[in-house]
């Protein structure tokens, strides 16, 4: 894919550094992977991560926002992750998953969904556990890292960094209510800020 295609400009990845993996490099994340460099760590494809953003927004785009339930336990994806959820009208959770929600009809707490948007499948695997066991498509921010059991679509990406976590969902708020016809007025700086 050319830059010109890109949903931001290559630099504009290649500064929030969605591109930079971790040193342990797992067989799901293969054929995402560049290449790794002389220090040991693993490069994501750019045209790879791209090409899923906007997969994952065409799956998100087919359904209602209040279907759409996001979790993210890690902290540097909080502030991201609430502003997809204040822009598209998603359910989020931050910080620890609240057990069952998805699974038992009981709770208080007890939440449906269709699609569930994680944004590590380790720390948020109990999620992901529960969002299959109740028949949620998956779609997970995947870093060189990650296993991908479970998971219906992946986005490769620096899951870890405040700057690459709000720069996709930015990118995937942008695009799911473009997909459905509606505005969005957010800045990229505002998901992406410290």
């Amino acid at each position: 894919m050319a830059e010109e295609e890109f949903l931001v400009d290559n630099e504009v990845y290649m500064k929030a550094g969605i591109h930079i993996g971790t040193k342990t490099r797992t067989k799901y994340m293969d054929p995402y992977i560049y290449k790794t460099r002389p220090d040991g760590l693993s490069v994501l494809n750019v045209n790879e991560i791209d090409a899923q953003i906007r997969k994952a927004a065409e799956k998100l785009s087919k359904h209602e926002a209040d279907r759409i339930i996001v979790i993210c336990r890690r902290e540097n994806g909080w502030r991201a992750a609430k502003l997809f959820g204040k822009y598209t009208g998603a359910k989020v959770f931050t910080g620890r998953y609240p057990p069952g929600i998805f699974t038992n009809p009981k709770l208080e707490n007890f939440t449906e969904g269709e699609v569930l948007l994680v944004t590590d499948v380790w720390p948020d695997r109990n999620a992901v556990k529960d969002g299959r066991s109740s028949g949620m498509d998956i779609i997970a921010l995947c870093d060189s890292n990650n296993e991908t059991h479970y998971v219906d679509l992946v986005i490769p990406c620096n899951n870890k960094g405040k700057q690459s976590l709000g720069l996709v969902y930015f990118l995937l708020a942008r695009e799911y209510l473009k997909l459905r016809g509606q505005e969005f007025d957010a800045k990229m700086e505002d998901f992406m800020a410290d």
